[in-house]
């Protein structure tokens, strides 16, 4: 056994790239290997900004003689099949077994040289190798044909224990030479084997595990902080990408101007760490620091003082820029921003930005007004949400996009606005992903859900729902951000009724984009709508434009698209409740009943039924059921009639008459009181009753009578269950 190295060297490698194109290279060699029955005992894997390698350990010598069997054709097949089968197989008839009437190839192939393989996967990765972007150079470039890779291939590390593997690609011949530290070594490293490899590139100042040069830039930042009493913002990604910018990482300690803090702390955390790479601090008093820490790929004579101040001079111009925008945008008033907003398209089926805020905007005061957000102030919502986009045309949101939302709430506060709006602009957008906070202020509350509600129905009624893992405009991400608020705030929501005013929303909206070209010859309405009517006037005159053959046909299209929504709300929903270990088959018994989209109250009820299914009563009470259910299904009995008995009755049946007058009732009345459990406490009544009438009681008698009967008092069991879910949706 013995180990194989491989180092492939190259210019520069994003620093994005490199940890999966370090798996990328283990697995694609792992799997060329596989296709020669090699299989190694491990295999550690290396990425430093101009390498790529591995080393497979405990490899043999030699690959071991395998025995392939293959089934062919039945001796009774016609010639041609034959012929296809010895093609694929490189046999001949007579070397072919009859095994009762069909033919079996036994391929017996030797064992070879593991140097042999390994010139043959290497090249096959390479070539197929998964990069990102790639690119082709030099004079082979000309060709389609050529290599690509991530940049210039500019030397391969080949070594099967000391020996050197031959195999070359493009012209690159694998040997066992390779270069260190672009400044801090000259001249080739001869590298013997695998064992020396990483030893000798230290030597040359090159760290080639990548893990090892992130724990390093943790750690010497973390000191280089401590020094003077500031503490590192933690920040894995960074780390990282400071080890993919390095061979030989260096943290350096610097300064800037403290007068720059009055800048919002977002924008000098972007500033430092999307612009410059840098660490953010934070003083004692757990304030943004004037202070940072930057990584450097030297170790420099002077201990980094020349490359710190080239550093804090770039960081200055840049921080200068961010005072300008935060000082500028300061200047004009969000209201006077929003107004920009017409200029940018939201979608081209949907309208402008302005357009999506005054949708927004009406359905958040609705949302406040009928108290559907408890404690809402129905003008503070309006006013935040006509303020809410207004950042996207600021100077700093243009600089800086990820701070949209953040930046308009520094802004309203700054112009004296109310708290709630400041803060509703600043948190509308959440929850953004899964472990991201959920509003609870109700106006923001109020914005945040009318956005989303907005951007759904309007991309469901314009036909552009998610389709597959395609989700181009994050609606499924808007559906749990829904979900979440109305869970986490208990909000009673009657999501169909909030689809149809977003949708009304819309719909008036573009016949009042469109009158101007629509019904140019009704002149009045055209003056009224120019002469700055109310609006209830105008929604009210284009209410009847909606009515009519104008625009009906495209208000119906689009009402029946946004239909679609509440079942995709439904799907969501058992995405989310899933790992909050709710089962989902007991969401669709509930949904199934109808007319249930008040997400707080299914929930309830949800949880209740899933504690009772657990107990013996539920799992008696649901067989009965089904069993009942499967009778009036192939008795084909859908509505229950009204039970006349003109005989006298069976104890057990008489027994489930009077379970069913006492439980009917009860249950009803929890269910309208929103007592689920006590729903199916009343339930649980009927498990005794329904056993034993069915078995002791003949559902199907000869008697016409009885059987009807007995078929009406089943129709009542399955329809008492009907009103707290639908249990035929039930597994189990």
């Amino acid at each position: 056994m013995t180990d194989f190295l491989l180092e492939l060297r190259c210019e520069e490698i994003p620093a994005r790239m490199q940890l999966k194109a370090s798996d990328d290279l283990a697995r694609l060699f792992t799997e060329e290997l596989a296709k020669a029955g090699l299989k190694p005992a491990s295999i550690d894997s290396f990425v430093t900004p101009r390498r790529l390698a591995l080393i497979a350990r405990d490899l043999p010598l030699e690959t071991a003689a395998v025995s392939e069997e293959f089934k062919g054709p039945r001796t009774s097949a016609p010639a041609q099949a034959l012929e296809g089968f010895l093609r694929k197989t490189g046999l001949t008839q007579d070397q072919l077994e009859d095994r009762d009437g069909v033919w079996f190839a036994v391929v017996n192939k030797p064992g070879r040289a593991t140097t042999d393989v390994l010139a043959e996967a290497v090249p096959a990765v390479i070539r197929a190798f998964p990069w990102p972007k790639s690119m082709r150079w030099g004079a082979a470039s000309a060709t389609t044909e050529s290599l690509r890779w991530v940049r210039p291939l500019q030397g391969i590390i080949a070594l099967l224990g000391g020996e050197i593997v031959p195999l070359s690609i493009e012209g690159v011949e694998a040997g066992r030479e390779t270069v260190g530290h672009r400044f801090h070594s000259t001249g080739a490293i001869r590298i013997d084997g695998a064992d020396d490899y990483a030893d000798k590139l230290r030597a040359a100042y090159v760290i080639v595990s990548h893990q090892e040069r992130q724990a390093i830039i943790a750690a010497k930042a973390g000191e280089a902080a401590a020094a003077k009493g500031y503490s590192v913002i933690e920040d894995k990604g960074l780390v990282a990408e400071n080890a993919g910018l390095t061979e030989w990482p260096v943290p350096l300690l610097g300064d800037f101007d403290p007068e720059f803090l009055e800048v919002p702390p977002e924008v000098i955390q972007l500033t430092l760490r999307i612009n410059q790479k840098y660490f953010v601090l934070r003083d004692a008093n757990e304030k943004l620091a004037p202070a940072f820490i930057c990584t450097a790929n030297i170790e420099a004579k002077d201990g980094g003082v020349a490359i710190v101040a080239g550093n804090r001079k770039v960081l200055a111009a840049r921080l200068s820029d961010a005072r300008f925008f935060w000082q500028q945008d300061r200047k004009t008033p969000l209201a006077e921003q929003a107004k920009k907003l017409g200029r940018i398209t939201f979608h081209e089926k949907l309208g402008t930005v302005a357009d999506k805020v005054e949708r927004v905007a009406k359905l958040a005061e609705w949302l406040a007004s009928e108290g559907i957000v408890p404690n809402c102030d129905p003008a503070l919502a309006r006013q935040a949400a006509e303020l809410c986009k207004a950042d996207l045309v600021t100077e700093m949101v243009g600089e800086f996009p990820e701070l949209q939302g953040v930046m308009g709430g520094y802004y309203a506060r700054a112009e004296g606005l109310p708290d709630a709006v400041a803060d509703a602009i600043r948190d509308h957008y959440k929850p953004v992903g899964q472990g991201d906070d959920v509003p609870t202020a109700p106006v923001t509350v109020a914005v945040s859900l009318a956005d989303k509600l907005d951007t759904l129905v309007t991309f469901f009624g314009a036909q552009m729902p998610p389709s597959g893992s395609k989700d181009p405009f994050a609606l499924r991400r808007a559906v749990l951000s829904v979900l979440r608020q109305l869970e986490a705030n208990n909000l009673r929501l009657q999501l169909e009724k909030a689809f149809d005013k977003a949708s009304y929303n819309f719909l008036v909206q573009r016949a009042i984009n469109t009158i101007p070209r629509q019904v140019a010859d009704d002149i009045k309405g055209l003056q009224r709508i120019q002469g700055g009517v109310s609006e209830s006037e105008i929604e009210r005159y284009t209410v009847s434009l909606l009515e009519s053959g104008e625009f009906s046909n495209a208000t119906q299209h689009f009402a029946s698209n946004v239909a679609d929504l509440l079942d995709f709300f439904a799907d969501r929903l058992k995405v989310q409740q899933k790992e909050a270990g709710v089962r989902h088959d007991l969401i669709d018994a509930v949904f199934a009943l109808g007319g249930e989209d008040d997400l707080v109250r299914l929930l309830a009820r949800v949880k209740a039924l899933q504690s009772f299914v657990a107990t013996d009563d539920g799992a008696n009470l649901l067989a009965g059921y089904k069993r009942a259910a499967n009778i009036l299904k192939k008795e084909g009995v859908e509505q229950a009639e009204a039970i006349s008995l003109s005989y006298e009755p069976e104890k057990a049946e008489a027994d489930l008459i009077a379970a069913l007058d006492a439980a009917e009732p009860q249950a009803a009345q929890a269910v309208a009181a929103e007592e689920f459990e006590g729903a199916m406490a009343a339930l649980a009544t009927l498990r005794a009753p329904i056993d034993a009438f069915f078995e002791t009681v003949t559902v199907n008698d000869a008697d016409p009578a009885k059987r009807t009967t007995r078929l009406a008092l089943l129709a009542r069991v399955r329809d008492a269950v009907h009103n707290v879910a639908d249990f035929s949706k039930i597994t189990g």
